[in-house]
């Protein structure tokens, strides 16, 4: 394959399931299905935290946060699988590689740090209810948020430029869907344990780090709902916290499996699993996920689409 200089190849292969290629025609289909589906639901959101004044508090506005995450991160994922699935050709230039891991992994280490952000709104707004205006004032949603794009920019940024670094010795076939830090690490010859290190430990700052702040913000969130005398009231405190959880779960628990367990017990094909499952699955379920349990957001959906209708 020709290089355009010593340092990088013009392009990469993207083996993705070369060696199941009856996968590629369903998952293709299933891409062109669910990919328009996640760009309108998170779409959506956004609109109609933005638009109705009863959804401007600091969770729509963490909302309508993880719902532009959600629109970048299959973006920056789901077109290049297509191309690749649909045509002959399983390549991605270098440039198009190098823009890839920086956008995936910038969205990636933001949406830990958000989802930890909404866990303490959800703390304070049941265990410190009088405070809540206080505390989560516009002014500290707003700062906390800037925090946070700039610590997933600062961790997407560093990690993937000192990935960038390694040589190739010629391998420019990557044995995944995508360009991520894990794959570019392992094709690479030479030194990398120094690499190999830093990615374990910004790993557990980012996905670590803030699973135990949610970890501990449900703790006493759990306390506090098991305080409540009647049984409607836990039921409504239960309900503003459920669909967080969920989205949670759908979050970290593909992430733990496949950055913090050992690398020998992860199979060839998990990654790539795992990266459809981020493409898809969670983007396109956030948005029903918020929408189908929670009162206010149906409502406004409703007041968006007779409007739209109306206007009509």
């Amino acid at each position: 394959m020709a290089v355009s200089n010593e340092s990088h190849p013009k392009e990469f292969i993207l083996l993705g399931f070369a060696n199941h290629p009856w996968l590629e025609l369903p998952l293709f289909v299933t891409l062109l299905i669910t990919y328009p589906m996640a760009l309108m639901g998170n779409i959506a959101i956004i609109l109609v935290s933005t638009l109705d004044p009863r959804l401007h508090s600091p969770m729509y506005f963490f909302l309508t946060n993880l719902s532009f995450l959600d629109m970048c991160y299959t973006t920056s994922l789901v077109p290049q699988m297509l191309f690749n699935l649909g045509s002959s050709r399983k390549t991605i230039s270098y440039v198009g590689c190098v823009i890839q891991l920086y956008v995936f992994h910038i969205m990636g280490g933001t949406e830990c740090l958000l989802l930890a952000i909404m866990s303490i709104d959800r703390y304070v707004a049941i265990c410190r209810p009088l405070h809540y205006t206080l505390i989560m004032s516009q002014r500290v949603c707003v700062l906390s948020v800037s925090i946070m794009w700039l610590t997933g920019v600062i961790f997407a940024f560093s990690e993937a430029t000192l990935t960038l670094q390694l040589p190739l010795c010629g391998q420019y076939k990557l044995d995944h869907l995508l360009c991520e830090i894990p794959v570019l690490i392992k094709t690479a010859c030479g030194e990398k344990e120094f690499n190999e290190l830093a990615l374990s430990v910004v790993c557990i700052f980012i996905l670590a780090v803030p699973l135990c702040l949610i970890l501990a913000s449900y703790v006493n969130i759990g306390r506090a709902v098991l305080r409540i005398k009647s049984s409607e009231g836990r039921k409504k405190a239960f309900g503003t916290c459920s669909s967080h959880l969920i989205v949670v779960s759908l979050f970290y628990g593909p992430a733990i499996s496949m950055y913090l367990q050992p690398s020998s017990s992860i199979t060839r094909d998990q990654p790539k699993f795992m990266a459809l499952f981020y493409a898809v699955i969670t983007p396109t379920l956030n948005p029903f996920i918020y929408t189908l349990r929670n009162k206010d957001v149906k409502g406004a959906l409703k007041k968006l689409l007779r409007s739209i209708f109306s206007s009509k």
